[in-house]
């Protein structure tokens, strides 16, 4: 793997941001009401996040927090419900279609599922050179001859190109995905668990591959995933988001070192550890992650937080630097006295 970036107090002053998104918020209206407004469903609820250019940006969370639904409303996939994205200077939530047309080809995604995101019924040379052909880049030969370029950058062959989705294995077919995803030479590349789906003697492969595709295309990555593990491998800084919102933010070997928000201690807390008879100086979360329907007062995590108090129900924290760049959205992180247990 190779080393992550040092990442310093004052960093947002030294680069400038690639994407830089102020209180995004993508609600939705959900369930039929006849006489009584519809339940707002609160998916992603006010996030403030800055991406470099060059660096790995890592995004954790439990299922259900939003990831996914903010990697699919930066690239306007879902229309912002309020908020600003700003994309190397353009406004992307208020952009028309004509504007994010040379948008789209600078942002690319990877998605989850690497079969359902490959029509089965195209061959793989089709399948990768869409791109080019609504792009218009190029002529058929010189866009087949990108698509054999293309598969032996991700590890596969050029006869490959004639084959279709079904004759591939899970890996081969995310391989597929990745070719497809920098064929337009893109800046940004959100990957949405690219390797969940993927056997585990597998995902590394697949996560070294990205690495070097970085290295030699200078891209820029979003990797969402809920693999502790492996986003501490890939990642130069790393987010932590419960219900909507970021709760947590900083480098990839601050975050580890001294993790200050309790969701991020309580994830970490139950990463596997290969010895049985190991303690954990951090009790395991208790409870489910509340419904976006109902979010509760104050700190959203406090009715899972062994600390919670008063004050966490009645003020809801404000994501804040308590040293060295490293952000947390807790009453209690970094010199503020511990609370006294509930």
């Amino acid at each position: 793997m190779r080393a992550t970036l040092e990442w310093r107090e004052g960093v947002s002053e030294e680069k400038t941001p690639l994407v830089s998104i102020r209180d995004l918020h993508k609600h939705f209206q959900v369930g039929r009401a006849l006489f009584t407004p519809r339940p707002t469903l609160r998916a992603v609820d006010g996030v403030d996040l800055d991406i470099f250019p060059g660096e790995t940006l890592g995004l954790v969370g439990e299922s259900g927090c939003g990831k996914s639904t903010l990697a699919r409303t930066l690239i306007r996939l879902y229309q912002p419900t309020s908020g600003s994205i700003t994309f190397d200077g353009l406004d992307v939530a208020t952009a028309s279609e004509r504007d994010l047309t040379p948008f789209r080809r600078r942002v690319q995604m990877i998605f989850q599922d690497p079969y359902a995101s490959l029509n089965t019924r195209m061959t793989v040379r089709d399948l990768i050179a869409e791109p080019l052909e609504i792009a218009r880049i190029g002529t058929p030969q010189s866009r087949t001859a990108k698509v054999h370029e293309l598969l032996a950058r991700v590890g596969l062959h050029a006869d490959h190109a004639n084959r279709f989705a079904h004759e591939f294995s899970g890996g081969q077919r995310q391989r597929i995905g990745i070719a497809r995803a920098i064929a337009l030479e893109p800046d940004l590349v959100i990957c949405d668990e690219p390797i969940s789906a993927l056997d585990v003697s597998v995902q590394a492969q697949v996560v070294n591959m990205l690495e070097d595709l970085q290295d030699q295309l200078g891209l820029t990555y979003l990797f969402i995933t809920h693999d502790l593990s492996m986003v501490r491998h890939i990642s130069d800084r790393i987010g932590v988001m419960y219900l909507g919102k970021i709760v947590e933010l900083a480098s990839n070997t601050d975050l580890y070192a001294r993790p200050s928000h309790p969701y991020t201690q309580a994830l970490l807390a139950s990463i596997p550890v290969p010895d049985p008879t190991a303690t954990r100086p951090v009790e395991p979360m208790r409870g489910e992650i509340p419904s976006p329907m109902h979010i509760p007062s104050g700190c959203r995590f406090r009715t899972r937080c062994p600390l919670a108090t008063d004050l966490c129900a009645s003020t809801e924290p404000e994501l804040r630097d308590i040293g060295g760049g490293h952000l947390a959205a807790c009453h209690y992180a970094g010199d503020a006295a511990p609370p006294k247990a509930a």
